[in-house]
């Protein structure tokens, strides 16, 4: 079965099974590999990506689902890694072992899509699907307040 739609803004089409998860057609068909597997069940957030610019969990999304449907990984937030939550990650030194961050900050885009000035309380419920088994929450909530502010053209 075919199933055409765009991931980071470049038209595809596949011809993997209806019901294989979204997460492995963009790794191992196409080959983009910055969406990560974690747990396979939706609970922890690794492979967030957008699909229509809402974050869904890849791993429990059938390619099937997605057809005529425009995804963005990582990879595709901004091509040069110059993101306001990207460069926020940077200056806030969030990642550790960095495995979940691809995750963290495709949700995070989606939150300040959603609520360009967002409080504690609004991070931490948006935030609260996506696990960091090095417990950089701290560091995570102060990146995404940074690059909020940015967002709204205040300087870092």
């Amino acid at each position: 079965m075919s199933t055409a739609f765009k991931i980071n803004g470049q038209q595809v089409s596949v011809n993997d099974a209806g019901d294989t998860p979204l997460l492995w057609v963009i790794r191992d068909t196409l080959g983009i590999t910055g969406t990560k597997f974690g747990c396979g069940i939706g609970m922890c957030g690794a492979c967030t990506v957008h699909v229509n610019g809402r974050a869904v969990r890849s791993c429990l999304t059938a390619v099937q689902d997605v057809a005529g449907a425009a995804i963005t990984t990582i990879e595709g937030l901004n091509p040069r890694g110059e993101h306001p939550l990207q460069s926020a990650w940077i200056r806030h030194q969030v990642p550790q072992c960095g495995y979940c961050q691809s995750g963290q900050i495709m949700q995070a885009a989606a939150l300040l899509k959603d609520i360009p000035k967002p409080t504690d309380a609004d991070i931490n419920e948006v935030m609260s699907g996506n696990l960091c088994r090095c417990m950089a929450y701290v560091r995570i909530k102060a990146a995404i307040l940074d690059a909020a502010a940015v967002m709204r053209g205040k300087k870092p």
